[in-house]
C-alpha cells in the first residue's frame, strides 16, 4: 500500500485544528497525520496530539519554513496538505489525493475560486487579490490555473523532493504553482466547497501587507523564471522613453542644423545605453536559466532512478531472506563476544538454532 503523509500546517488554530484531525481520519483513515505547531501561543499542539496526529514544532516562523521542514522531514508517495483552519472539506483533499496516487497529477489542487469562494469569503480585498494574483500568472506565464492560492493541494513524491522553497511565508502558496508550472509539472484541479471560518476562529493574514509581499513575489520569480522576458520589457520601456527625449532634439537639428538640448540629446543616450544592457542582462540570463533547468531535470532524472533501485532493493530482500540453520553445538560455541554481537548487528537474516538429530 502507498503510503499517504496528510500535512497541516498550525499556527494559534486551537478551534479548528480537533475538526480537521477527525475529519481526515474518517476520510483518508490509512493517512499518517503531521501536525506542524508554528510557535502557537494558544493549545494547539497539546489538542492536536490528543486527537491522534503527530505534533512536530517549527520555530522559524512563516508558513514556508513550516513547508521547508515538511518536505524535508517527511518520506511519503503521496502529501496532502491542507490549512489547520477547517475551511476545506477532507473528502475534497481526498480526491485531489487520488490523483497523485493515480499518477494523473504531480499537483493537484483544490480550487476555491471556482466554487464556493467568493460566497463563503467576508473579506471583499481578499477576493480581488485572489482573482489579481491569479490573472497576473496566467497572463505571465501562459496558463490556466483557476486557483493559485489554495490552502488544500496533494504532491506527488517527485515534486516534494524537488522543490527548492525560497518564500518564508504566505507567498510559498504562489510559488509552488509558479514552480510547478515552470518545471511543467502535471497540474490538476479539483473544485472543492469552500466554507469559511467558524465563530471564533481568526484569519492570521494581514491583507495589505501579505497582498505587498504576495506580488513581489510574482515579479521576483517573474524575473527569476522568465528573465528575457522581464528584461526584455524594461528594455522596451527605456527604448521609448529614449525615443520620446530624443525626437524633439532631432527634428530641431534637421531645421536648424544645429543641436539646441545637449543635456536631453546626452539623457536619451544614456537611457538607450541602459535599455541596451538590460537586453543584453535578459539574453545572458535565459541562457543560464535554459542550463539551469537542463540540469533540473537531470536531477529528476536521477531521483526516479533511485527510487526505483531502491523499491529493487526491498524487493529483493524480501524474496532472498531465508532464516540460516545452524547446528546446537555451532550455536553454543558461537559465544557473545563483541565481536560476534557486531556481526549479527549486521547481518539481516534470522538465524535457527536446530538439534543436529532433526538435521
Amino acid at each position: 500500500m502507498k503510503k499517504i503523509a496528510i500535512l497541516i500546517p498550525c499556527y494559534n488554530e486551537e478551534i479548528t485544528v480537533k475538526a480537521v484531525i477527525e475529519d481526515f481520519q474518517r476520510n483518508i483513515p490509512e493517512g499518517d497525520i503531521y501536525v506542524y505547531d508554528n510557535n502557537s501561543s494558544d493549545r494547539t499542539a497539546e489538542i492536536a496530539e490528543s486527537s491522534g496526529a503527530k505534533v512536530v514544532k517549527e520555530y522559524r516562523q512563516g508558513k514556508g519554513n513550516v513547508v521547508r521542514s515538511m518536505f524535508r522531514d517527511i518520506d511519503a508517495d503521496c502529501y496532502v496538505m491542507v490549512d489547520g483552519d477547517d475551511t476545506y472539506p477532507a473528502e475534497s483533499a481526498k480526491k485531489c489525493a487520488d490523483l497523485v496516487l493515480e499518477g494523473r497529477a504531480d499537483m493537484a489542487v483544490g480550487d476555491r475560486l471556482s466554487s464556493t469562494y467568493f460566497t463563503e469569503n467576508k473579506r471583499a480585498f481578499h477576493n480581488f487579490g485572489n482573482v489579481l494574483v491569479r490573472f497576473l500568472i496566467n497572463k505571465i506565464f501562459k496558463s490556466d490555473v483557476k486557483d493559485i492560492m489554495t490552502g488544500c493541494r496533494a504532491f506527488s513524491k517527485k515534486f516534494v523532493k524537488a522543490f527548492p522553497v525560497l518564500s518564508s511565508g504566505f507567498e510559498i502558496e504562489t510559488e509552488m504553482t509558479i514552480h510547478a508550472l515552470d518545471k511543467r509539472f502535471l497540474i490538476e484541479e479539483v473544485p472543492i466547497d469552500y466554507r469559511d471560518r467558524p465563530d471564533g476562529s481568526e484569519s492570521k493574514l494581514n491583507t495589505f501587507r501579505d497582498g505587498f509581499r504576495v506580488i513581489k513575489t510574482i515579479g521576483s520569480l517573474f524575473k527569476d523564471y522568465k528573465p528575457f522576458l522581464f528584461f526584455g520589457s524594461i528594455a522596451l520601456v527605456l527604448f521609448l522613453i529614449g525615443v520620446l527625449l530624443f525626437v524633439p532634439v532631432f527634428y530641431d537639428y534637421t531645421r536648424t542644423g544645429i543641436v539646441e538640448r545637449f543635456p536631453t540629446l546626452i539623457v536619451s543616450f544614456a537611457i538607450f545605453t541602459c535599455a541596451l544592457m538590460s537586453i543584453v542582462c535578459g539574453v545572458i540570463l535565459d541562457t543560464v536559466n535554459k542550463r539551469s533547468g537542463q540540469f533540473y531535470e537531470l536531477t529528476l532524472n536521477l531521483l526516479s532512478e533511485k527510487e526505483d533501485f531502491n523499491k529493487k532493493e526491498k524487493s529483493n530482500k524480501k524474496e532472498n531472506t531465508q532464516p540460516v540453520r545452524i547446528s546446537k553445538m555451532s550455536a553454543d560455541t558461537f559465544t557473545d563476544t563483541s565481536e560476534n554481537v557486531e556481526y549479527m548487528s549486521k547481518v539481516a537474516m534470522d538465524i535457527e538454532v536446530i538439534d543436529e538429530k532433526d538435521s
